[in-house]
């Protein structure tokens, strides 16, 4: 679960604490474009007040419109559709096409918001399941993320980390690393067995291990929901993740060193039972060509490649997103121009 969904559970939570009704919307379907997904979520207070997203605004505006008028349904969830017609798209601020469908829930002990924030927080993924007919919701645990399901009566969304990224190196880059990735929803595993590196570490919501790092890969298994990224420039601990990784169904695997150290990893790595085809698949030297320098930019280039490949955006290595605007930009901003 991404942070804007911890934020809208929270404050769906705290408003119903001190007295407010208080409604939450989910998208379970959309036709053409839209601005939000399924599964996305947005908390409505009745005195209009908002957290989260479910569209670009308008949608939004006139939700809050309804609950300060009392139209949202009080007794039981209900469907509504926004963007049916060509009209009323334009209105709501829809794509082209757009039509966007929510359940809107009036929140209640029997939505269970509060051991379902719970759960999450502790690293769990559950999957609530809403009677839309009762208003009644179950929560139930999940070995693997699933996809939202609506079948006009039950719906049923997946709470919690959908992904995992798993840092070999407790360094600096992986702090960077990790504060980005939480807030996509990845839950972050850290492995590093050098004890003078894990013992200063303090990010919360961070899963530790000292193991060697290969022996927690095979312990926790690598799925297609996996990101293993390798970044201590130690080959004695890169390379035993590695070996374990390209083997797996990982769907983003990358490791830090310039080129030349790519270069002499993917020799090592022919060394052992390796395919040509699944040395390939390293993403190495790691993350987007930005221009990165220092730890916190080459993160953002890092976690940006992790979406790219997320989403099967095809993405060259060692290549910019574009030409910069001006030429000489790069070497005048570093001041290495002549």
């Amino acid at each position: 679960m991404d942070t804007a969904d911890i934020e809208v559970l929270s404050a769906a939570i705290d408003w119903r604490q001190n007295g407010y009704p208080v409604f939450m919307a989910t998208v379970v379907h959309t036709w053409g474009s839209a601005p939000r997904p399924v599964g996305s979520l947005l908390a409505i207070r009745s005195d209009g007040v908002m957290k989260g997203s479910v569209s670009g605004g308008c949608i939004e505006d006139d939700l809050g419109e309804r609950a300060r008028q009392h139209k949202l349904a009080s007794i039981r969830p209900e469907l509504v559709t926004y963007g049916v017609t060509a009209e009323e798209a334009h209105r709501f601020g829809l794509p082209c096409g757009g039509t966007l469908q929510l359940v809107i829930e009036p929140v209640s002990a029997a939505s269970k918001l509060t051991e379902l924030l719970a759960g999450t927080l502790n690293g769990e993924t559950i999957l609530r399941t809403l009677d839309v007919s009762t208003g009644n919701a179950t929560l139930s645990a999940l070995a693997a993320p699933q996809n939202v399901s609506f079948d006009g009566r039950h719906l049923s969304v997946v709470h919690g980390p959908k992904m995992r990224a798993i840092l070999v190196g407790a360094g600096q880059l992986s702090e960077y690393v990790a504060r980005l990735a939480i807030p996509l929803g990845y839950h972050v595993i850290v492995c590093d067995p050098r004890i003078e590196y894990l013992d200063n570490w303090s990010i919360p919501q961070i899963e530790l291990s000292r193991e060697m790092p290969d022996d927690l890969l095979m312990r926790i298994g690598i799925d297609c929901n996996t990101a293993v990224l390798t970044l201590t420039h130690d080959p004695k601990l890169d390379d035993m993740a590695l070996l374990e990784a390209l083997k797996s169904d990982a769907f983003y695997i990358g490791a830090i060193g310039s080129r030349a150290n790519t270069a002499r990893r993917r020799e090592r790595l022919k060394l052992f039972d390796l395919t040509i085809q699944q040395i390939d698949r390293l993403r190495a030297p790691i993350g987007l060509y930005l221009g990165a320098q220092t730890p916190a930019e080459i993160a953002i280039s890092i976690v940006a490649e992790m979406i790219a490949m997320q989403r099967n955006v095809p993405v060259l290595q060692g290549h910019a997103l574009r030409e910069p605007h001006c030429a000489g930009y790069r070497n005048l901003r570093f001041g290495t121009g002549d």
